[in-house]
C-alpha cells in the first residue's frame, strides 16, 4: 500500500486541448459523415481511440483527403501552405490550433519578415514543430541540444530565438543561455514561447517533490509535455514514470512510498482517478499548487458554422423555443470531459 499519495493540481487538459477536443466534438455532432483530422486531435492515445470510434479519420497528409470532405487541423498547428491545401481540397475546414502556438507562429512571420534567421527550440518531426517551421522555412533553424547552436552558421546581429511551446524549462533554459552567449543582439519574443500550462505543472512537481519518493506522470508517448513533466522531476534526482494504464504500475514497487500524481496537458482524468484509487493509499492529499482559469473560445469557422445552422433551424422551426444545453454561447461552461463523455 502507498503510504500518502498527492492528487497534484494543475494537471491534465489545458485550455487548448479543452478547445480541440469540444471543437472535434462539435464537428461529429453536426456533420452526418466522416470528419478527418489532420494530425492526431491531441497526443493522448485514448482521446485518439475514443475519436476514432465515432467515425474521426486521422491522416498524415493532404493526399488522404477526399475531395469536398470535413477536416479539422489539430490543436498543435499547420504550415500555412498545408493549411491552404486543405482548405482548396475540403468543403469545410476548421483549425483548432491553439492560441499559443499561433503566437509561436506569428513570431516566426514577423521575424522572418524583418530578415532574421530564427533558431526553433523544438523536437525533431513533432507535430508542433513541422507546423512551426513550415511558416519560414529558408529562414528556420531546428535546434534539440545546446551543441546543435554550435552547429549553426548565422549572423550574429540578425537572430532570434523561439521554441515549442510544450518543452521542459530544462531543455529551454540552456539553450536560451547559450544562444545569449553566441548571439549579441539576440532576438526574443516579449512573453516567453513556452505554454503556462505545461510551465505551471512542472513548477507545481518542482514544489510538492520535496515530499515524495516517486512522481507517477499520466499521459502517452507521442506526449511532449507529459515527457518533460518526467523529465523534470528526473533532473531533481528524483524517481519518476509516464504511466498509461494500470498495467503501467506492474513493475513498480510503490509500497510504503509517499507518491505524486500529475497528468500531462491532454490526459483524461478519468486515468488519474483510476490509478489513484488502485493505489488505495492510506494518506490522500489533493495538493494544489495553482489555479488555472484560461479559456480559449472555440475557432472562428466552428463558431461561423454553427451560428449558421442555428440560424436555419429557427428559421425552420419557428416554434422551437427550446433552450439549448450546450449552445456555442455556453461553451466555457461545457468541459472536454463532459464533452468526451457525450460521444
Amino acid at each position: 500500500m502507498v503510504n500518502k499519495l498527492y492528487v497534484v493540481t494543475p494537471r491534465g487538459f489545458c485550455a487548448g486541448v479543452e478547445m480541440a477536443i469540444k471543437a472535434l466534438t462539435w464537428m461529429l455532432k453536426i456533420y452526418d459523415e466522416p470528419v478527418y483530422c489532420y494530425h492526431e486531435i491531441v497526443h493522448n492515445d485514448w482521446i485518439v481511440e475514443k475519436f476514432k470510434k465515432k467515425n474521426v479519420i486521422f491522416i498524415e497528409n493532404t493526399d488522404e483527403l477526399p475531395k469536398d470532405s470535413i477536416v479539422m487541423l489539430s490543436a498543435h498547428g499547420t504550415a500555412p501552405k498545408i493549411e491552404e491545401n486543405f482548405k482548396n481540397i475540403s468543403m469545410t475546414s476548421v483549425n483548432s490550433v491553439c492560441p499559443l502556438v499561433t503566437k509561436v507562429h506569428h513570431e516566426a512571420k514577423k521575424f522572418s519578415e524583418n530578415g532574421k534567421q530564427i533558431i526553433y527550440v523544438g523536437h525533431k518531426n513533432h507535430d508542433e514543430a513541422i507546423g512551426a517551421l513550415g511558416v519560414a522555412p529558408e529562414n528556420m533553424h531546428l535546434v534539440e541540444s545546446v551543441d546543435d547552436i554550435k552547429k549553426i552558421n548565422l549572423e550574429n546581429n540578425d537572430v532570434a530565438l523561439l521554441a515549442q511551446t510544450t518543452l521542459a524549462m530544462s531543455e529551454w533554459e540552456p539553450i536560451l543561455n547559450k544562444a545569449k552567449e553566441e548571439f549579441n543582439n539576440l532576438d526574443l519574443p516579449r512573453k516567453s514561447d513556452l505554454c503556462y500550462a505545461t510551465t505551471n505543472r512542472q513548477k507545481a512537481l518542482i514544489n510538492i517533490s520535496k515530499n515524495v519518493d516517486v512522481v507517477l506522470v499520466v499521459g502517452s508517448s507521442t506526449s511532449s509535455n507529459t515527457k518533460a513533466l518526467v523529465t523534470t522531476i528526473k533532473n531533481l534526482g528524483k524517481e519518476a514514470h509516464r504511466i498509461e494504464t494500470l498495467k503501467d504500475l506492474e513493475l513498480l514497487n510503490l509500497e510504503y512510498k509517499n507518491v505524486a500524481i500529475t497528468a500531462g496537458a491532454s490526459a483524461p482524468e478519468h486515468i488519474v482517478n483510476e490509478i489513484s484509487n488502485f493505489l488505495n493509499p492510506e494518506n490522500l492529499e489533493y495538493y494544489i499548487d495553482t489555479e488555472e482559469e484560461e479559456y480559449f473560445p472555440l475557432p472562428k469557422e466552428l463558431r461561423s458554422n454553427i451560428s449558421s445552422l442555428t440560424g436555419l433551424l429557427t428559421t425552420m422551426f419557428p416554434m422551437n423555443d427550446v433552450e439549448p444545453v450546450n449552445s456555442i454561447s455556453k461553451d466555457k461552461s461545457w468541459s472536454a470531459t463532459e464533452a468526451l463523455s457525450s460521444l
